[in-house]
């Protein structure tokens, strides 16, 4: 099926997989991956292809077909495989991606064939609909009309229905007159009252719920962005396979800064099997001082730090507790959000802070004025993934660069979008922007690891282009 884009002509497969057109070729670059991830895991159980058709029973040239991208890989071949190697089945699965361009857009028309009413307690509570979400990126955003409205702001209200909280993250961006309600640490019940361009994040598995606000011109509205922080995907299924009880151990106790501290040290001391006495040689720390960093009765130096970590083979941040512990529910009123211009010098953009927490520091959520309704560069990049919903009442164009191609696009008002990272993008008009940054699976430990890796090595980490030795030989 041809659909067009901004004008041009691209190619549309199942919905699923993404086409390119290259000299009257059409391309299925999601097989091309695929054949790619089928290499690394050849090279990573150190199998040749002919190493791989003998012990699956199928010929080199369907091997060679499926690793040049030319034959996708099927259900039998995998199952096949995860009987006879040590991989699993979704290893052979490569994310298909719905934004080869860079941007994903969702016209509020889209949203609103989407709603659906929720009920509780017999009644209608809320009306969801989808907005822009992207099969890579790591958010799910929701539109949800508060439709119980109630007579106080008392917390017990017993109009009040509340859910049991849920694995995910959320940011929430308030429009109208919303009651926000929520458990705290101590179980007990709370709520805030919330007003236009307020905001707020909660921690996973916090219970809570919304209203409407009696007296109010229409419906409390919130755009709750829900995303997975790094437990989600291949860290949630690793930790599934190795069972709930042998699972929960991961989790340390981060309750105080000195307990943080003292199951960093001790987790690393013991994975690495030295006994306090050898610890304590190693670092010339006494025994007794090494009790107290362990037991959260005092806190290390960074000197100590540095020592235990050398002595662990180690680095320092790997013993660092978080700066704070902060609450797992975090209100912003849209009068506590610092405000700046971006750039500073031509001042296209008023940014304003909105909730965040130290927690998640790549993370980041503001409210943006678009004041230059003639802004022709490219001024923004974010390394991270972005959301954008236009809460204003004007449009918005959007202009970004892909491929060495440059693309515009009018977002109106309750359109949203998907941005890809590093993508160089500019806003022009004048109106109101929600941006939501997520740094997804990649920011942090993995960018990490990527760095040291190197850029010279990155394509191939990202996507294996060669066997991990040549058969000819190489001197």
């Amino acid at each position: 099926m041809k659909l067009h884009l901004f004008g041009k002509p691209i190619y549309h497969f199942r919905a699923l997989n993404c086409m390119q057109r290259i000299d009257d070729t059409i391309i299925d670059t999601n097989l091309i991956k695929s054949g790619k991830n089928f290499l690394g895991i050849l090279n990573d159980i150190k199998r040749r292809p002919e190493d791989a058709a003998n012990e699956l029973q199928i010929s080199l040239e369907e091997i060679n077909a499926i690793i040049e991208g030319k034959k996708s890989i099927n259900s039998e071949i995998v199952d096949k495989a995860i009987k006879i190697w040590p991989v699993n089945a979704r290893d052979f699965y490569v994310i298909q991606d719905d934004c080869p361009l860079g941007v994903k857009i969702m016209r509020a028309e889209e949203s609103k064939k989407t709603s659906r009413i929720m009920n509780r307690a017999g009644k209608p509570y809320y009306e969801y609909r989808d907005t822009a979400m992207s099969t890579v990126a790591p958010f799910r955003p929701e539109w949800i009309l508060e439709l119980c409205y109630v007579d106080n702001n008392e917390p017990t209200n017993s109009e009040v229905q509340w859910n049991n909280g849920h694995f995910m993250h959320q940011f929430t961006y308030f429009i109208g007159e919303v009651n926000f309600y929520y458990r705290d640490s101590k179980g007990e019940k709370n709520v805030s009252v919330m007003n236009t361009g307020d905001s707020m994040y909660i921690a996973p598995f916090t219970p809570h719920t919304f209203t409407s606000r009696k007296g109010a011109k229409e419906n409390g509205l919130i755009l709750a962005l829900t995303y997975g922080g790094k437990l989600t995907g291949d860290v949630q299924q690793e930790l599934s396979g190795l069972s709930v009880e042998l699972g929960s151990n991961f989790a340390l106790d981060f309750s105080s800064k000195e307990n943080a501290s003292a199951s960093l040290i001790k987790y690393h001391r013991e994975i690495s099997n030295l006994s306090m006495d050898e610890l304590s040689k190693r670092t010339t720390i006494s025994l007794n001082e090494l009790n107290n960093f362990e037991n959260g009765i005092k806190l290390p130096s960074f000197s100590d730090l540095e020592n235990i970590a050398k002595s662990l083979t180690i680095n320092v941040r790997d013993l660092l507790p978080n700066d704070k512990i902060e609450d797992k529910v975090i209100v912003k009123h849209h009068e506590e959000g610092k405000k700046w211009f971006y750039p500073e010098s031509i001042k296209n953009y008023e940014f304003c802070e909105l909730a965040s927490t130290t927690a998640l520091p790549f993370s980041k959520a503001f409210e943006i004025k678009v004041m230059n309704s003639e802004n022709h560069n490219f001024d923004l990049e974010s390394g991270v993934h972005q959301y954008v919903y236009n809460v204003g009442n004007t449009p918005i164009k959007i202009s970004w660069k892909s491929d060495g191609k440059n693309y515009d696009e009018i977002i109106n008002s309750d359109d949203s979008l998907y941005l890809k990272p590093f993508v160089k993008h500019s806003f022009a008009g004048n109106g109101k922007l929600l941006v939501l940054r997520i740094g997804g699976k990649i920011s942090g430990d993995s960018q990490r690891e990527l760095s040291i890796v190197g850029k010279k090595n990155a394509s191939r980490a990202i996507s294996e282009t060669m066997q991990w030795f040549d058969p000819k030989g190489k001197n």
